[in-house]
């Protein structure tokens, strides 16, 4: 089956901390996020990825299922594991602690890569820390990268900057030439000032739009998104709600916002209706099971915009 959407990256089973202190167990990965996200709102998506031959693993291929995002793509490996993360919230939010060294997606090659599947998708989605993760999994990235491109497909990258994984040094070099290739540029302001050394929102999208990127799509918090093309900006207002954890707040926005741009909906337009799903994401626990499907999505819109 081709997919309008595929996905690549590493998912992590999560323990988010909850006001009792004990821990929910849910599933995340910023990538796998999104691939959920844009299944709920209706578009056709492939995750590709490697898991351990686990009962974590065997979770992911469950949810993903559930989900209806396409699993046929996804290596199963015997030898290593699959991450785990545990989220902490604070005074100054959450806080995240990583056990993912050596896990079945850092193992990743460009060998590995599904290639007709690629050649097919309409979008490729990634991330920088689809690339951290290790220096198979950042050369995996580079050539499907190039595959989908020279099959015509758009490339979409969000910059997700993890420092705990790289240095910011090889973090830029990395991030950068991988922009360079992409169609969808998806940085969130606190990554592209760090990345970029740039501090206003028109500066860092036109640093990206220098780059090569046909939409530059900068999320700013509470403020909304600032979506940049060649020719057109605007900022796209956020979305008032109380807030109780924005942790998948971003790939909810990123999911969404693929998934209509999918659907050949005008940048400006999408970002409206992502800037809402990543609003209603933020009314639960976890990454998983607070992202809305289209139809909340909709009705919420209606209601508030």
């Amino acid at each position: 089956m081709n997919s309008e959407i595929i996905c690549i990256g590493e998912p992590l089973i999560e323990f988010n901390q909850q006001s009792d202190g004990n821990y929910l167990p849910g599933h995340g990965g910023d990538t796998s996020n999104c691939a959920i996200a844009a299944a709920r709102q209706g578009a056709s998506v492939a995750y590709f990825t490697q898991l351990g031959e686990d009962s974590f693993g065997r979770s992911f291929l469950n949810l993903w299922q559930r989900e209806g995002v396409d699993t046929s793509l996804i290596n199963i490996i015997k030898t290593a594991q699959t991450g785990v993360y545990f989220i902490t919230h604070g005074e100054n939010g959450h806080e995240f602690s990583y056990f993912r060294a050596g896990s079945a997606a850092s193992c990743m090659t460009p060998e590995s890569l599904p290639v007709e599947a690629l050649q097919a998708a309409k979008i490729l989605h990634v991330s920088g820390i689809s690339q951290a993760i290790s220096d198979t999994a950042a050369d995996a990235i580079f050539t499907a990268i190039d595959i989908v491109k020279a099959a015509g497909g758009l490339v979409s990258y969000d910059t997700n900057l993890r420092l705990k994984l790289w240095p910011i040094e090889r973090a830029r070099a990395i991030t950068h030439a991988a922009m360079a290739k992409c169609d969808i540029a998806l940085p969130g302001l606190d990554d592209a000032q760090q990345l970029t050394g740039l501090t206003n929102p028109d500066d860092i999208a036109d640093f990206y739009l220098e780059l090569g990127a046909k939409i530059v799509a900068l999320t700013l918090g509470h403020r909304g998104t600032l979506i940049a093309t060649p020719t057109e900006r605007k900022l796209i207002s956020g979305v008032k709600v109380d807030a109780i954890d924005a942790t998948a707040a971003g790939d909810t926005f990123d999911g969404a916002f693929l998934a209509r741009l999918a659907k050949g909906e005008n940048p400006f337009d999408a970002a409206v209706y992502a800037n809402a799903a990543a609003a209603l994401s933020t009314q639960g626990f976890g990454a998983v099971a607070p992202m809305p499907h289209e139809a909340q999505v909709r009705s919420f819109m209606e209601q508030s915009l």
